[in-house]
């Protein structure tokens, strides 16, 4: 069998460097100094500058910060060119906008993107100055680590991880906006389960009127329990009718957690048999988490 053919991928700046053997040698001495001036900037920044390992670490985040410009910046202006064509604009860019201009529109990117949320667990500390600095310099150590001889996928990982990243929030903000809407009033509470509060708002939806509950106590799933078993609702009405009332933003995802829940919901597959309240509760927690108060009053 043969072994798997493996497309070398130099970061993006060294590919548009190596073409500067035909270029005026001015240029390259030019390219070279604003490329010093970064690395500096970067170490002062990032690494420890006054040691040698700094330096070099500082580099290898140079040559990645400014791929990452150049691919961001090639996408803009010419998605579908060649790659030799590709190289040749991504050292025009270098030599007309500067090394520096690059560098700082892929550190954009990296800053935009550590300012989306990981994870749809919300909490304070996620707001936290300290903490949002230390996850830029994660993220920007993570993605734009470019040796400059080996293959590198940064680009690649990073729209990976803007899309993954992207989908959180849209599940986020579908959750912040149920909060808002919350039938006794907004909750305000710092800490968020996003899933957990859409979970409830789709289960709760079930017994109709378009009420929106984005948390609850057990004696609030109590009741509830007792009105879907006494009253036997269509849930699809139910279902409707709070689609009604969700912002289109938010309409399609909505949409597919009520989908999901229709066919997989252990808590609506149970509610209508005799299954005992304990073991609903339990079932609950495992969707809703900490947006589910199991204290009795």
């Amino acid at each position: 069998m043969l072994p798997a053919l493996v497309i070398e991928q130099l970061p993006r700046l060294v590919r548009a460097i190596k073409l500067l053997v035909t270029e005026d040698p001015e240029e390259a001495a030019v390219l070279a100094d604003e490329l010093s001036g970064v690395t500096a900037m970067v170490a002062e920044k990032f690494t420890n500058d006054r040691t040698a390992e700094g330096i070099q670490r500082a580099l290898l985040l140079t040559v990645g910060g400014v791929s990452l410009g150049l691919e961001s910046l090639l996408e803009e202006e010419c998605a579908h060119e060649s790659e030799d064509e590709r190289n040749l604009i991504a050292l025009n860019i270098l030599i007309e906008e500067g090394v520096e201009y690059v560098f700082q529109a892929g550190f954009r990117l990296i800053r935009e993107l550590s300012a989306l949320p990981e994870d749809s667990l919300v909490g304070e500390y996620d707001s936290d100055p300290v903490y949002a600095q230390r996850r830029l310099k994660e993220l920007f150590v993570d993605i734009c680590t470019a040796d400059p001889g080996e293959s590198w996928s940064g680009y690649e990982r990073y729209l990976g991880q803007l899309q993954q990243r992207q989908g959180v929030q849209a599940i986020v903000r579908a959750a912040e906006w149920l909060r808002k809407h919350h039938y006794e009033g907004p909750v305000k509470d710092p800490d968020l389960n996003a899933e957990g509060v859409i979970a409830l708002a789709v289960i709760f939806a079930v017994e109709g009127g378009g009420t929106i509950v984005a948390r609850t106590t057990q004696k609030g799933f109590e009741r509830f329990v007792k009105a879907v078993r006494k009253t036997n609702p269509d849930f699809e009405t139910g279902w409707a009718h709070f689609l009604e009332k969700i912002p289109a933003p938010h309409r399609a995802l909505i949409a597919e957690r009520i989908q999901s829940y229709r066919e997989h919901c252990t808590v609506l597959q149970s509610i209508r048999t005799k299954a005992p309240m304990k073991q609903l509760v339990a079932e609950l927690e495992n969707y809703a988490g900490s947006e589910l108060d199991t204290e009795y009053p």
